[in-house]
């Protein structure tokens, strides 16, 4: 029997429970290393003066509570070549316990929504290659897992010295 659930737009009073998701997400990817921020500075980045990005959040009822299971974060770029802009996902994911209850693709077609509403010209988001789950999720909903693409990525003291490159 599949698990009742409902998918809404984040709130404000929503940073803790998404922040607790997002560490979850860590230790799924075994990333947990890199987790290192916290729900006051995801706050401010959703809802401050100047957000950054925007997320879903779906939840279940737990009693009369409704208990946040899974969350999409995502945030828009731009093509040049389409002079459009983008919507990108920076993460989907439902705890492993209300996964195949359809949570996932519910917010992944919410996302997929936005990009459509918004006129963008590309929805995109990035997987693991070791995560077949995921690769099997996206293909069967459409996605074409690009072969000649890789991401490519600097963090932390890296970006300051490429901040500081001279010619």
């Amino acid at each position: 029997m599949k698990t009742p659930f409902t998918t809404r737009q984040a709130k404000p009073g929503d940073a803790p429970a998404l922040h607790e998701l997002v560490c979850a997400l860590a230790e799924y990817e075994k990333l947990t290393h890199l987790c290192t921020g916290n729900a006051e500075q995801l706050h401010e980045h959703l809802w401050g003066a100047k957000p950054y990005a925007e997320a879903l959040i779906a939840e279940v009822d737990k009693g009369d509570v409704p208990y946040a299971v899974g969350f999409a974060l995502y945030f828009h770029n731009y093509s040049s070549f389409l002079t459009k802009p983008g919507l990108y996902l920076e993460d989907l994911f439902v705890l492993p316990e209300y996964r195949r209850n359809g949570i996932g693709e519910a917010l992944f077609r919410e996302v997929a929504i936005k990009a459509v509403e918004r006129d963008c010209g590309r929805f995109e988001w990035a997987v693991l290659d070791w995560n077949a789950p995921a690769l099997s999720f996206y293909r069967k909903l459409g996605a074409t897992v690009m072969p000649d693409w890789r991401i490519c990525r600097a963090t932390g003291s890296i970006i300051r010295c490429m901040a500081d490159l001279e010619l």
